[in-house]
């Protein structure tokens, strides 16, 4: 993968780790509460949401971490990678 799809990848994801804690905050929030059964259910169903926020932040770590040390791979057209280390920079 070259830089810039790494970049693109790790700015989604990061994004998206971010939108499942507020995602998570508003399930357990908003969701109907009349019965206890509702309420367990909105725990339930915003902490699921939650969890996927630790694994999303990483991957978006990785993905720049990936970004940073990526280079030519078989296959590339290097005038395409100069470019993109140009535009970094």
């Amino acid at each position: 993968m070259n830089p810039s799809v790494c970049r693109t990848l790790s700015t989604i994801c990061f994004l998206a780790g971010i939108s499942s804690i507020v995602l998570s905050i508003g399930i357990w929030w908003f969701l109907d509460r009349d019965t206890s059964e509702a309420r367990a259910h909105a725990e339930r169903f915003g902490i699921f949401i939650g969890l996927w926020a630790p694994t999303l932040l990483i991957l978006s770590n990785r993905f720049d971490r990936y970004a940073d040390k990526a280079r030519i791979l078989p296959g590339m057209d290097p005038r395409l990678h100069e470019v993109e280390a140009d535009e970094v920079k």
